[in-house]
């Protein structure tokens, strides 16, 4: 199963503690209690500490702004555009932000699915399972599908591969994989 997404018609919600907004990419599976994974676009107006997730893992990727810095005990780190960082959900990680910034989030249940995300730019692209989402440029999917900037795709078992179509086109690729 694919499903195709924009931007701009992602559901918006304001976060409880007034410091940014969530859009959901997708929640899976749809409407169960607790996700077994799940792909949201975030913007952080002010600084806060993150939600914990007990029994998640997480990796954000810093997609345009102010770069963060992200403190959790005595480890800091600075969120770099393009880099995606991979942290405990069950960690308590306050966020200092100096301005707006968005991010892109992929949260998985431990004990059941593992996210590995990259930036990637001038080679097709193919898993089972995953979450793309178009940076710059042009890129297609086997079928013909093209995805222009601030599209993406989320799929399920079924085989999908992304080709760049243009010089510019750059990519974040979230190839997701089933814990056994």
């Amino acid at each position: 199963m694919m499903h195709r997404f924009r931007y701009d018609a992602l559901p918006v919600s304001r976060w409880r503690n007034g410091g940014g907004e969530t859009r959901e990419i997708v929640s899976f599976p749809p409407g169960a209690a607790d996700f077994g994974w799940r792909a949201s676009i975030a913007t952080l107006d002010a600084s806060g500490p993150f939600s914990l997730f007990p029994g998640v893992d997480r990796v954000i990727t810093l997609l345009q702004g102010d770069s963060p810095l992200l403190q959790s005990g005595q480890q800091a780190h600075r969120l770099q555009r393009h880099q995606p960082w991979r942290f405990a959900g069950d960690a308590a990680v306050q966020a200092t932000v100096h301005g707006r910034c968005s991010d892109f989030n992929i949260m998985t249940r431990r004990d059941s699915w593992r996210a590995d995300v990259s930036i990637v730019q001038d080679s097709p692209q193919q898993s089972l399972h995953g979450v793309a989402y178009v940076l710059s440029g042009a890129w297609q999917c086997a079928s013909g599908d093209m995805l222009q900037p601030a599209q993406g795709i989320w799929w399920l078992d079924e085989a999908l591969t992304l080709a760049p179509q243009s010089c510019d086109a750059l990519l974040l690729w979230c190839r997701l994989s089933r814990v056994l």
